[in-house]
């Protein structure tokens, strides 16, 4: 699974909120690469709940 997060990012912190053992927020999201395996469930909750459609999941 490839996640990143696109320039639309508003920092609202719902993913890390969400999944916090793979996205961080300081000035926008930030992904831990190394947390996505065994997590992917909540991957795709947190970019579902992303305001803004910033997380893309592939």
């Amino acid at each position: 699974m490839k996640v990143t997060v696109n320039d639309s990012c508003i920092a609202c912190g719902a993913c890390e909120s969400v999944c916090d053992a793979v996205f961080s927020v300081d000035d926008v999201a930030k992904v831990n690469e190394a947390g996505i395996s065994g997590n992917e469930d909540c991957v795709k909750e947190a970019a579902d709940c992303c305001p803004v459609n910033a997380i893309e999941v592939e």
